[in-house]
């Protein structure tokens, strides 16, 4: 089994083509004037949120696709570390994961939901920005008892 999918009750997360995410990668280090990725394959998702970060950080719309690719790999990353269904977790327009222990949701809207923007979870993600401060200034929209990620975040 590939150890970058997610096994948590449901079909594995579907790993991205290599070659897609380096392309992204190197088309955001372009956009920030670096010089294209030289690094381990092993790497290349963390350099990428890196290089995302890093857009963010210089006020810069970050690539769509680097962008895309940076918030699937946190989220199955959150997946991993806290698997089970009983809050979806959705950064749209990108992607969306079922995570947390506890009652398994099956069908329609779920009981615990979690969105945001792709800028909030990244720096969520990465300890940037904790769980109090984005919800007290309403960045993140959390309904439902178990839908507080304050234990999980930021991710390890």
């Amino acid at each position: 089994m590939n150890p970058s999918w997610v096994d948590n009750g449901r079909v594995p997360a579907r790993k991205p083509d290599q070659e897609k995410v380096r392309a992204a990668l190197d088309a955001q280090l372009v956009a920030l004037d670096s010089p294209p990725y030289d690094g381990p394959e092993a790497r290349l998702a963390d350099a990428l949120v890196e290089a995302v970060a890093a857009a963010y950080d210089r006020g810069l719309e970050p690539e769509r696709a680097a962008a895309r690719y940076a918030v699937r790999h946190l989220l199955d990353r959150l997946a991993a570390a806290a698997p089970g269904r009983s809050v979806e977790v959705r950064v749209p327009p990108y992607a969306a994961v079922q995570a947390v222990e506890g009652p398994r949701h099956t069908r329609g809207t779920p009981p615990n939901v979690v969105e945001m923007d792709a800028r909030t979870w990244l720096e969520l993600a990465l300890g940037r920005l904790t769980w109090a401060e984005a919800m007290a200034k309403g960045a993140v929209s959390a309904s439902g008892a178990r839908a507080d990620l304050s234990a999980h975040l930021p991710l390890r």
